[in-house]
């Protein structure tokens, strides 16, 4: 298996692990907030978002592809100084990001509510901004240790410490808000709150794990230094002057789909006020927004751990003009991410009902399961986003990345309010997959154009992947229809669970059958899949 798919395992695997937990965490934590909880979670975390993108400017990703160049060619000690300075101008960004977030709290809590009669006020988002906006004063600096251990292909830091940071943030999200509400009898908001500031716990623990990493391996990094014997002795102003050309598009990056439903924050609400529809725009903006988010985001982790992993490989055979390598890793990324993300978006699609039922709740489960299910195909365009914008950094055709992501955003903009006018809730929906597959096509004529590539064998692969994966929706049909003489799984919890298992079990045995016994998934990770073999052929 090629050191792209080991990286991108390992990152896929931390990054799910990571939503996994965030997915699971949400079932108590909606028994103690509610729709409203949610939502006002959602609404202050999708600034804090953005405020991170733009305090850390790209900088962390920009140093794992310029670390990776100079080690691809033997000067060891300009990625290291790029490291140091890179930290420096980090702590600076993060803590002007946290003043600057938590000085303008509530004017942005004003920009998304702006009435006083439901059961969420712009005070009470304001007072959960202003919680999150602490971890800011270490994120950033954090994220370029993640960096720079990246541009040494070492996938291990960013996975251990992505999970270990979740993890102790949940906890102290669960076991805060459930001390605030039960034992303390305090608001909802004040727990959501303390939720928040979780944030910057998860980030302590975090930070731990990479100082214990970087403890490890100086000695290691220095003895690269030292042995090499040419160094390109950059100033610090062209260090800089290089780093930001190769940033600021990463920043966009990671800014999409923050940004996408930062436009649905601002115009959801008042669209769905002026278009009737005031009784349900809390119920459609937690599923949005926050609960069912939460689950069609878990299959695009496999596209960000491969964008992370595929990036230092791609950059150092762009680099060395290795045409045949950066070809097959270009067409690798594409198929591991429609070989994954396509069957679980659809079956997420297929069982929508059966998932928010099980994890969440009952109450109103048609509507919820529509949106869902309305939803679930967006995944995959987020996932081509984060993998074709990586794939246009490593071929030096970053500002490009930028134009597609602007063009898309800006679609979202002009058609968001009148799709929700239109539609509802799934006008949202609509909004973001127009304005994320504008972005994806255009991403993909460029790679075409840039450097001739071919989509000959993607293209033959999607349409095996896109058969397999209606023969598993067509055996999920068939097995709702048939438990659904014996189980209430539509009335009943229990009976939804019990289905949801039925439904994922099956259905994933058959995709992966399908695709093992085809020979797909062999050509795809460019090898045998030893835990699946084995299972398959038992």
């Amino acid at each position: 298996m090629s050191k792209m798919v080991r990286g991108t395992m390992l990152l896929s695997g931390a990054s799910f692990l990571s939503k996994f937990l965030g997915m699971i965490f949400v079932i108590p934590f909606y028994a103690i907030v509610g729709d409203a909880g949610g939502t006002l979670f959602a609404y202050a975390y999708t600034p804090y978002s953005i405020f991170i993108s733009l305090s850390t400017v790209g900088i962390p990703l920009a140093v794992s592809k310029f670390v990776s160049k100079y080690n691809s060619l033997g000067d060891y000690e300009t990625g290291m100084r790029m490291f140091k300075a890179g930290s420096t101008l980090m702590l600076f960004t993060g803590l002007v990001a946290f003043i600057v977030m938590f000085s303008t709290a509530d004017w942005i809590a004003s920009l998304q509510i702006r009435g006083d009669n439901s059961a969420i006020t712009s005070n009470d988002v304001a007072y959960v901004i202003r919680m999150v906006s602490f971890a800011l004063i270490i994120i950033p600096a954090m994220s370029i240790v993640r960096g720079f251990f990246q541009g040494h292909q070492s996938m291990g830091p960013t996975a251990v410490s992505q999970v270990i940071e979740q993890i102790v943030r949940i906890l102290f999200i669960l076991g805060g808000s459930y001390v605030i509400v039960f034992v303390l009898g305090g608001s909802k908001t004040t727990a959501v709150g303390f939720s928040a500031f979780a944030a910057l716990l998860g980030a302590l623990a975090s930070c731990v794990i990479l100082f214990l990493y970087w403890k490890k391996r100086k000695s290691h990094l220095q003895k690269q230094i030292d042995a090499q014997r040419y160094t390109y002795d950059l100033k610090t102003k062209d260090l800089f002057k290089e780093l930001f050309r190769y940033a600021g598009p990463f920043v966009l990056v990671g800014l999409a789909i923050p940004l996408y439903q930062l436009v649905d924050q601002f115009t959801f609400e008042p669209a769905m006020n002026a278009s009737g529809r005031e009784d349900e725009w809390i119920l459609a903006s937690s599923v949005i927004m926050n609960y069912g988010h939460k689950i069609i985001i878990i299959p695009m982790t496999i596209a960000t751990g491969l964008s992370l992993a595929m990036l230092p490989s791609l950059t150092e055979a762009f680099t060395k003009n290795k045409r045949e390598t950066y070809t097959k890793l270009l067409n690798q990324a594409l198929q591991v991410i429609l070989v994954l993300v396509v069957p679980a978006s659809a079956g997420i699609a297929m069982l929508s009902g059966e998932i928010y039922g099980s994890l969440f709740t009952m109450d109103d489960l048609g509507a919820r399961a529509e949106l869902m299910a309305w939803y679930a195909p967006v995944a995959l365009l987020f996932g081509f986003i984060t993998v074709t914008a990586g794939m246009l950094q490593g071929i030096d055709q970053q500002n490009y990345a930028v134009i597609s992501l602007l063009t898309g955003l800006l679609v979202k903009i002009l058609l968001n309010n009148q799709f929700i006018h239109l539609f509802g809730g799934k006008g949202a929906i609509l909004g973001t997959a127009l304005a994320a597959l504008i972005a994806v096509i255009m991403n993909l004529w460029r790679l075409k154009t840039t450097i001739d590539f071919s989509f000959k064998q993607t293209i033959k692969r999607t349409m095996l992947i896109t058969i397999f994966t209606a023969v598993m929706c067509v055996v999920i049909l068939m097995l709702k229809l048939v438990l659904g003489i014996f189980l209430p799984f539509q009335e009943e919890r229990w009976a939804a669970i019990v289905m949801l298992i039925f439904g994922v079990t099956v259905g994933g045995v058959v995709y992966l059958l399908l695709a093992y016994k085809s020979t797909l998934l062999e050509h795809v990770f460019d090898g045998k899949i030893p835990l699946i073999g084995r299972f398959m052929n038992r």
